[in-house]
């Protein structure tokens, strides 16, 4: 890695190693009779591990030598799911399938090969996962008991949310086949259970027109419900036996684009109550909703829930607000009184942290979302740095983000962006990037500069933009393409999208023609949008970090792109990670990227004041 030769701050208000120390994270909590289990990420080694909460105890299941991680369409998600006496999980490093009884605690592995799997479920002494060898993905059971492996399903390209009902004799599934994305168009499948195992499935909805179908759920009754898009936003529907019907539902996205599997936004309860998560104005909502009102508001201080679970007194969430960090919580039913389990621990005083408030500004011929953080402790018109989140179909949420208090504790306002093509805003502002990557995203990063100085809320002429992956191409295309930013900063960001369509993974192979046309056809789209073609554009210094093992983006994009700007006389610095992914995981890592990049702004506005 190289490094910078500039002294440190005199002052250190929220360091970058305490900035990254807060960024604790959970996920797919599950709840059954033997209690609460969840999934937790520590930055300090990098590893995820299960932990267990029971009458008032907690515990890590997680061995020494284990992280519980999948990587299947590399993003991974589902890595863990609940049996009859504790727990089955995928392990990151060798990606197989381990079961983990409470009482022995020794997990004992159910597969071994070239596989990888995630997505799990168990049902009926068997546990259901998504397969993926060699590009080639399907359904599968594996009995706990003899470790024997059934096919379930294969044929489409993708599958996700196995799912048997709760009297053991329906099987459901989402898939989708290339070109597509699960987020633009998806089949919910279904078969019936025969006296051989499964009969032959039927698509229940997404045969026809585009529409993007997630999460399906069986109530107790085993009727079927999903969330799809089909209406505008994705809602929850009913499987009425002749289609699709509606339930009344806010005219709100219930749910993320689903990136990684595993999911669990919303869930029924019967035909007429479901409890649900869902966004306003890019703020988080938890409701019990039965029939056509909200019967319970569980909402309180909290502005995002992920991972919903419930049982007859709790509803249990991973929740963050604008001055708490993503927490485990319990929420008691009767009186909406909330205990947190886990997590939660803000590491500045409340007064000091800088709460964001939404954004809605024009740009081109339509509108852009996002939040602004104001500066603390700062001028009235401070520098801004402009955060674009990767995807680019993802989203930013209004919660404490440890990195974006550290650029606010600094001086530096922030502005997170939610560009055209985000989701969370309805399926028609999500396909907004249709074609337009590298165009309407771009253009939102810039207005939003404009927006602000014009609003006095930010300096324009000391104005930075930083992004990783997706978000880190948006940032080169804006350096290349517009004089609006000082300095920016990509992460493991693309530099090549012709070259990324020949390498990238399956699960994305096809994303480039969505998001920018067909690379032969459209070939000389794809060189208006290269920032490697259009390097000798880019005047303002660029710092970039990458990981070596990096399987999206692959390292030689940032040498490539670092080796253009030094030709031509840029300011351009470069940091490599031999131990990271796409993403950077560890602890270390994480606080040289965020330090360095503070200095290398800091330098340029020393130079440039």
């Amino acid at each position: 890695m190289n490094e910078i030769r500039t002294s440190s701050p005199k002052a250190d208000p929220f360091s970058a190693a305490q900035a990254v120390a807060a960024g604790v994270d959970f996920g797919e909590l599950q709840v059954g009779p033997l209690g609460l289990f969840w999934n937790e990420y520590r930055p300090e080694d990098g590893a995820s591990r299960i932990w267990h909460w029971h009458e008032g105890q907690r515990r890590c299941l997680t061995p020494d030598g284990f992280s519980v991680r999948s990587r299947v369409y590399e993003y991974g998600g589902g890595s863990f799911c609940l049996s009859h006496d504790g727990v089955l999980f995928v392990n990151e490093a060798d990606q197989q399938l381990y079961h983990q009884a409470l009482i022995d605690e020794q997990p004992v592995a159910l597969t071994s090969g070239d596989c990888r799997y995630g997505d799990l479920g168990f049902a009926c002494g068997q546990v259901l996962a998504v397969e993926e060898q060699a590009n080639q993905h399907r359904l599968v059971s594996i009995g706990l008991a003899d470790h024997q492996r059934q096919l379930l399903a294969e044929g489409a390209d993708f599958y996700a949310a196995p799912s048997v009902s709760p009297d053991g004799q329906r099987l459901a599934w989402i898939e989708w086949s290339r070109p597509h994305q699960p987020w633009t168009a998806t089949r919910l499948m279904l078969a019936e259970r025969v006296a051989a195992g499964w009969g032959e499935p039927h698509c229940v909805a997404g045969d026809g027109d585009e529409e993007s179908i997630q999460q399906p759920r069986f109530d107790a009754s085993s009727r079927l419900y999903c969330l799809t898009d089909r209406g505008g936003y994705w809602q929850p529907w009913v499987d009425s036996g002749h289609g699709l019907a509606p339930l009344p539902a806010a005219a709100a996205d219930h749910a993320p684009a689903p990136w990684q599997m595993g999911g669990c936004t919303w869930l029924p309860l019967d035909e007429h109550t479901y409890l649900a998560s869902w966004t306003e104005a890019g703020f988080g909502r938890l409701g019990l909703r039965r029939g056509d009102v909200i019967g319970e508001d569980f909402t309180g201080t909290y502005s995002r829930f992920r991972s919903l679970a419930l049982n007859e007194r709790f509803i249990y969430a991973i929740a963050a607000s604008p001055t708490r960090p993503a927490a485990v919580i319990a929420i008691e039913r009767q009186n909406s009184e909330v205990t947190v389990l886990a997590g939660g621990v803000t590491p500045l005083p409340v007064e000091q942290i800088s709460r964001p408030r939404t954004l809605c500004y024009p740009s081109a011929s339509g509108q852009a979302h996002g939040f602004f953080y104001p500066a603390m402790n700062a001028p009235a018109k401070p520098p801004l740095v402009v955060f674009i989140h990767g995807g680019p179909t993802s989203a930013c949420y209004p919660l404490f983000d440890p990195r974006i208090q550290y650029w606010t504790q600094r001086g530096f306002a922030v502005a997170d962006l939610n560009y055209r093509g985000s989701s969370g805003y309805g399926r028609a502002y999500r396909q907004a990037l249709h074609l337009n990557w590298g165009v309407v995203d771009v253009e939102d990063a810039c207005a939003v500069v404009v927006y602000l100085a014009e609003q006095g809320l930010v300096d324009g002429r000391r104005t930075f933009i930083r992004g990783g992956s997706a978000g880190g191409y948006t940032t080169l295309c804006a350096l290349a393409f517009h004089d609006v930013f000082r300095a920016g900063a990509s992460l493991y960001g693309v530099s090549d999208p012709i070259a990324l369509g020949r390498v990238t993974h399956k699960f994305e192979a096809d994303y480039l023609d969505w998001l920018i046309g067909d690379p032969q056809r459209d070939i000389e789209r794809y060189r208006a949008r290269t920032p490697l073609l259009h390097a000798e554009q880019i005047r303002t210094p660029v710092i970039f970090f990458q990981g070596e093992l990096d399987a999206v983006v692959m390292p030689q994009q940032t040498r490539e792109m670092v080796s253009a700007l030094e030709a031509n006389g840029v300011a351009v610095e470069a940091h490599y990670y031999p131990d990271e992914r796409h993403g950077f995981r560890k602890a270390t890592n994480q606080a040289h990227a965020l330090e360095h990049e503070w200095w290398f702004y800091r330098r340029v506005m020393d130079d440039h004041p």
